[in-house]
């Protein structure tokens, strides 16, 4: 009788536990404020002051906008490991997402000059790193081992709570920032991330154990050590930034270079330590070896496909007619096509890989998002090309580009997670998944800085240039997809 009672409490979320509505609505009102941001970051960073922006130029508004992205993934790895050895996901989630909302606060605060600005971006990365990685491995704990069907239908209910989050926040923020309301757009995803504290405090008590304790706590020696070694590097990274304030050079665009160096640095280091473990067999080496070829092609893919709040946004502002059914919309909102071929196409492409089964690799359909991802600049250089003699260029060139991109994200992003779980040496399970988001933060970060580009070369060559390395690297990985397949163990039919 009490199992059945406590059976029919876990199913008052369709057919889950009440645990997994506490976690959705957290992760929704999450991604409503990292997306509702993310939405007009650029446009505010590059405002002039005129209209309450920081008026960065264009250049080093996006690579701002590209190193912020590429941090949040960044950060995931250091926020798995404070769970897992210190915190417990329970209070990681909790107090990740206070520090990400007292971030919009400190933006919202409509004081002059960019100081509140840089440290309210900071407080939502490291909040961001602390609540992102953590809230999914609590979904997880939500299920016995034997309930793996149900796991998995979970999960898709936490996607889409992101996808009904993502695209809130993408709606609300540019209407309400308008051209010169930025402060009131931050203090939207400050509330937004309020409302999911709240509900995640109130329905905590439906969480049960999970995330409760650090999963290998820290022993009190490791703790000392892990502590000096934090106190180490913050003194180096503190003297640097001494040291180039006095020489005059800490600047925000020698900040985002430093940034994207240590960006690209991190997962280098890793593959390295990873090739190099004696824990990891020859036969795994082999495939991490064919994995880092995966990992490349991701960051490229990433590199162009996350330029939508930057570049992409400001071409849209700048040159596209906004203009849909009489009413003029904000530019923030041409990102929202992304959200809606998602939904659109997703049962489509797990459908489709289904049907061609083994007859096309992991290596073939990653080429295929590069290519994809490649035709959605061509499309926009097109689009530029239009535009260069002064006419406003219809919004259907965006939809077109966004949805030739989402095809490319489809075939790539639950491809790459299968196989980087697929492909991760025993010895390394439970750090892959944060290795793969690395692909992210790389692409980000490297992407943030390419349109230093238009320096050199009008807007049209510059989409066409980023279009032509998307493409290359698709042809030189479908040139050895046959090789990497053999690499990586993947089954190739007769």
């Amino acid at each position: 009788m009490a199992e059945r009672t406590l059976r029919a409490r876990e199913r008052s979320f369709f057919g889950h536990p009440r645990g997994l509505a506490t976690l959705f609505g957290t992760e929704m009102w999450e991604r409503f404020s990292f997306y509702g941001l993310r939405a007009i970051l650029a446009l505010f960073l590059a405002a002039p002051p005129v209209r309450n922006g920081l008026g960065l130029p264009a250049a080093t508004a996006y690579a701002v906008v590209g190193i912020y992205q590429g941090l949040v993934y960044l950060t995931a790895l250091p926020g798995g490991w404070l769970a897992d050895r210190v915190l417990g996901a329970r209070r990681a989630v909790l107090w990740g997402g206070a520090v990400i909302m007292c971030g919009h606060i400190a933006m919202a605060v409509p004081v002059p000059g960019p100081a509140l600005i840089w440290v309210g971006l900071t407080l939502i990365v490291a909040g961001t790193g602390l609540l992102k990685p953590n809230i999914s491995s609590m979904v997880g704990h939500l299920y016995r081992d034997d309930e793996d069907a149900r796991r998995d239908s979970g999960f898709s209910l936490f996607y889409m709570g992101i996808n009904i989050g993502a695209f809130a926040g993408i709606f609300v923020t540019p209407a309400l920032a308008g051209e010169d309301r930025w402060h009131l757009a931050f203090g939207a995803a400050a509330v937004g991330m309020a409302v999911g504290l709240a509900q995640y405090v109130l329905g905590g008590r439906h969480l049960r154990g999970a995330g409760l304790r650090p999963g290998d706590p820290l022993t009190a020696a490791e703790r000392a050590r892990a502590v000096s070694r934090v106190g180490v590097a913050a003194a180096a990274v503190a003297a640097v930034a001494l040291a180039a304030a006095s020489a005059g050079m800490l600047t925000v665009d020698n900040v985002t270079y430093a940034a994207t160096a240590v960006t690209v640095a991190v997962p280098v280091a890793y593959f390295v330590y990873i090739l190099r473990h004696p824990h990891v067999t020859a036969d795994e080496r082999r495939r991490m070896a064919a994995y880092i070829w995966l990992f490349a092609a991701a960051a490229i893919f990433w590199m162009i496909f996350d330029l939508a709040p930057g570049p992409v946004t400001g071409f849209a502002r700048n040159h596209v007619d906004l203009t849909v059914f009489g009413y003029a919309i904000p530019a923030g909102w041409t990102q929202n096509f992304n959200s809606l071929f998602v939904i659109v196409f997703a049962g489509v492409f797990a459908a489709l890989w289904l049907k061609v089964g083994d007859r096309v690799g992991s290596p073939a359909k990653f080429a295929f998002a590069l290519f994809m991802a490649g035709l959605s600049f061509v499309v926009l250089s097109a689009a530029a090309g239009i535009a260069e003699g002064g006419a406003k260029v219809g919004i259907a060139w965006l939809a077109l580009m966004y949805l030739i991109q989402t095809f490319g994200e489809l075939s790539l992003s639950p491809v790459g997670l299968s196989v980087t779980a697929k492909l991760a040496p025993v010895a390394f399970k439970g750090q892959m998944l944060g290795v793969w988001f690395l692909a992210s933060a790389v692409g980000d970060s490297v992407g943030g800085q390419t349109y230093r580009l238009r320096a050199f070369v009008s807007e049209t060559q510059y989409f066409l240039l980023l279009a032509a390395v998307a493409v290359l690297a698709g042809l030189v990985l479908l040139a050895w997809s046959g090789r990497l397949r053999h690499l990586t163990g993947e089954h190739i039919p007769a």
